[in-house]
């Protein structure tokens, strides 16, 4: 009953303070972002620029090649920018790419050297060959380099990869989910900041507001228990990130999202991130004594987004921290069939983290009562 009590009191008292306000308005411009400034997919189609440096009839040639392969099957004649210049150039519009057929070695140049973009030179070698020169900007891998070199084989009519590309058997190994929008893709992200991270940061800056007020030394005279407390404080945050995540959640996803699994991974990652905040609190007096350690806590945090949106950088260091899990298993739960193994896992190491990381804190704070 004590804590239910204190859980209510500090429900009243959130409710009255303007953390509580600024997280509510962050879900609102979170959902607004999403809405109205990320599209529902991006174009992910890469910009190409090419020169042809080819016999007439090999120049026409590749220009159909290029042209059977345009969405409409009509060139477009536009002008690039580079280096301060502008430039003609034909455009063939693919499903993969732009591909920007310059008219000149100089405007090659000028992209290559200024705006550091996809660039190759087609001309015929002494052995009347056709040969693709790319011009690379040293972060390219090795497997990019292999494809390279077959790539534009296509277009030197070469029958045996043609044919042995078109026989190639594709499977799906997950054929059972449906891929995301690149909004949904997004939403993971917000859901880790505001439904996991922010509740570091919000109990920090309610802790260092009542020990400023006084309120937790008081605790050293009063019947209560200071792990009441503490939980209260937790609970409070625990529901303020559900309230928040189902404002952001709802208008995007609809009915698709597995809620009950989001609702215990919010209760886990909520009570492992406030009680790690709680613990770092209790090693300051106020928040500018901590500004450098959560500073360095946010930048660690943020690492994981990285290799979310690029996902050829994955190294396995960066999958042991806490807002990599957040950001896999949100993205299981708001995905049709998704893992559900994983985020159970997920939830259960949370909970177990955060019950540690609890007691600690809790004991620091009985021990600094009277500092």
């Amino acid at each position: 009953m004590k804590l239910w009590y204190s859980f209510s009191k500090e429900i009243i008292l959130s409710s009255k303070s303007w953390y509580f306000y600024i997280e509510i308005g962050m879900a609102v411009v979170l959902l607004m972002i999403l809405l109205f400034v990320v599209p529902e997919d991006f174009d992910n189609r890469s910009k190409e620029y090419m020169y042809l440096e080819l016999p007439k009839a090999l120049e026409e040639k590749y220009r159909d090649s290029l042209l059977d392969e345009d969405l409409d099957e009509t060139v477009k004649l536009v002008e690039v920018k580079a280096n301060g210049s502008l430039f003609m150039a034909e455009l063939y519009e693919t499903e993969e790419s732009e591909i920007y057929l310059l008219d000149s070695i100089d405007a090659l140049n000028a992209f290559s050297n200024t705006e550091r973009v996809p660039a190759v030179h087609v001309r015929v070698n002494e052995k009347n060959q056709i040969v693709h020169t790319y011009y690379l900007q040293g972060y390219e891998t090795q497997k990019l380099k292999n494809i390279l070199m077959v790539y534009n084989n296509r277009f030197a009519s070469n029958k045996i990869i043609e044919e042995y590309s078109d026989n190639i058997q594709v499977r799906s190994l997950f054929q059972e989910l449906e891929p995301l929008s690149d909004r949904q893709s997004m939403l993971p992200v917000f859901l880790t900041f505001n439904g996991s991270l922010m509740s570091l940061f919000v109990i920090a800056a309610y802790i260092f507001l009542d020990k400023n007020e006084g309120i937790i030394k008081a605790y050293a005279i009063t019947a209560s228990t200071v792990w009441q407390y503490l939980l209260s404080k937790i609970g409070v945050i625990i529901l303020t990130s559900i309230l928040t995540s189902l404002v952001i959640t709802i208008p995007i996803m609809g009915l698709q999202p597995n809620y009950p699994a989001m609702l215990l991974f919010l209760v886990t990652s909520g009570f492992f991130a406030a009680s790690l905040g709680l613990y770092l609190t209790s090693f300051y007096k106020d928040i500018i004594e901590a500004f450098g350690v959560m500073y360095i806590l946010i930048v660690i945090m943020i690492m994981p987004n990285i290799s979310y949106f690029t996902p050829g950088w994955d190294p396995d260091w960066v999958k042991i921290i806490p807002s990599y899990i957040m950001l896999q298993s949100f993205k299981e739960i708001i995905t049709v069939n998704g893992n559900m193994a994983y985020v159970m896992v997920a939830s259960l190491a949370f909970a177990v983290l955060g019950l540690n990381i609890f007691i600690l804190a809790n004991d620091r704070f009985n021990k600094t009562l009277t500092l």
